[in-house]
């Protein structure tokens, strides 16, 4: 699905979530957004060393963050566009997927942890797609989805012994709560929340993507 396709739907989808994301989040006092990283300290929260990247790093010197919820609909209007993003800007740019599961998504946190375990083998871009492409027939639901998760990681063809010992572990958990506590330090409030070098991005048009990476790799 091209970008063009996706404006309408996701800028109106962006704006209700984001709205629901703020009163369904707890941030710290006094902050009223995203900040940027401008210390060394606040990189690292941005960006560790064991952040995920999706495909291959870029040889230019521009990063795309994405705080993210798997469940939230906003999200899955923005994976397309991402998609797209990392299509036309392969070689170039790096993009970074960090976890934000919102504490109103019923289903948020496992999502992330089952991605999470995904990525211990090797498979955290499969299981990171899955969850996009699948995200209407589980998001929203008020019932625990581990079986359905855990069937998503038998599709890709995980080692389940390893997985169901990951889903299930503190280091995982942990993992994806240290990707929150990033976030919330940050300043995020809500999901998906951009960064591009350090500085927040927040889109009005999907045709704004493609102008903060130009300007980004011509800076």
């Amino acid at each position: 699905m091209r970008i063009q396709t996706k404006v309408a739907a996701f800028v109106a989808v962006l704006l209700a979530a984001v709205l629901a994301a703020l009163i369904a989040v707890t941030v710290r006092g006094g902050e009223e957004g995203p900040a940027a990283a401008d210390t060394p300290a606040e990189e690292s929260a941005l960006v560790r060393s064991d952040s995920h990247v999706l495909g291959e790093p870029g040889e230019q010197d521009v990063t795309f963050v994405e705080f993210l919820d798997f469940e939230c609909e906003a999200c899955g209007a923005a994976f397309p566009i991402v998609e797209d993003l990392r299509e036309k800007y392969a070689g170039e740019v790096t993009f970074v997927a960090r976890y934000f599961p919102l504490p109103g998504h019923f289903n948020a946190e496992r999502a992330a942890r089952a991605v999470e375990s995904a990525a211990r083998q090797g498979e955290f871009e499969a299981m990171y797609q899955k969850m996009y492409e699948t995200q209407e027939s589980w998001g929203e639901a008020q019932v625990p989805h581990d079986d359905l998760f855990r069937s998503f990681a038998e599709d890709i063809g995980l080692d389940m012994e390893q997985y169901d010992a990951d889903y299930a572990s503190p280091e995982v958990k942990e993992r994806v709560q240290r990707d929150v506590d990033d976030g919330l330090s940050l300043g995020v409030q809500g999901t998906p929340t951009f960064f591009v070098n350090g500085e927040p991005f927040q889109p009005e048009s999907v045709e704004d993507f493609s102008t903060v990476l130009d300007e980004a790799l011509a800076g």
